[in-house]
């Protein structure tokens, strides 16, 4: 009878992070954000997982990008987000 060995893949947290824009102008706010965070992963060559927005009500709109937890400081650091979670 053979030996199976498991590897076991130590897969890395995801964080998002997240700028809120309030008010009228909100949702285009958050929007041109994601062109200046897609900007910023460019020139720095770092990675990331997704970019976007989220409506959270007409008036309440974040922008966010999902990084790996090792990374999370660089982005926190230069660019200040609002508020992180677990993604």
């Amino acid at each position: 009878m053979g030996i199976f060995v498991l590897n076991c893949i130590q897969l890395e947290r995801k964080i998002k992070l997240l700028w809120d824009f309030r008010g009228p102008d909100a949702l285009e706010t958050a929007k041109h954000h994601t062109i200046h965070l897609k900007e910023f992963a460019t020139i720095e060559n770092l990675p990331f997982h997704e970019i976007d927005i989220k409506e959270l009500n007409p008036m309440l709109c974040a922008a966010f990008i999902v990084v790996n937890e090792s990374d999370m400081k660089v982005y926190r650091d230069a660019l200040k987000p609002h508020r992180g979670e677990l993604f």
